[in-house]
Order: structure tokens, then C-alpha cells, then sequence
């Protein structure tokens, strides 16, 4: 069974924004899909399992911007 997280990106404000998100998100354990928009500053991230919250967030730190959960 999927699971989707949704949070919330602070300071996107381009494609290659979300470009930086999604390969840092990327590479975060069990991630099967990643959606993010910096229109919105919603990244979605759809995996196998739970993910695990601070690993995500400190990928978004990564890639240069603060997210939190919704």
C-alpha cells in the first residue's frame, strides 16, 4: 500500500526550484513519487512505507529551502 505525505516548501520560486527539491526528496529511502510545485510550495511525496519525516525535511534543507509537515 502507497503512502502520501504532504508538506509544505518555503522559498521555491522556479522550475529549477522544484528541480532541486525532487532530486534531494529523490533520494530519500522508499520515495516512489515525488510532486512539487513552487507556485504552491506543496511537495507530495508518495512512498512504500511511512516515510521518515526528518529525512525528507532535511532533504528539502539540502536542496537550499525549510519545509514542514501538513
Amino acid at each position: 500500500m502507497m503512502s502520501t505525505t504532504e508538506y509544505q516548501v518555503t522559498g521555491m520560486s522556479c522550475g529549477h526550484c522544484e528541480m532541486s527539491v525532487r532530486e534531494e526528496v529523490g533520494q530519500v529511502a522508499g520515495v516512489e513519487d515525488i510532486q512539487v510545485s513552487a507556485k504552491t510550495g506543496r511537495l507530495v511525496v508518495t512512498s512504500v512505507a511511512p516515510l521518515d519525516d526528518a529525512a525528507v525535511l532535511a532533504a528539502v534543507d539540502e536542496a537550499g529551502y525549510s519545509a514542514v509537515r501538513v
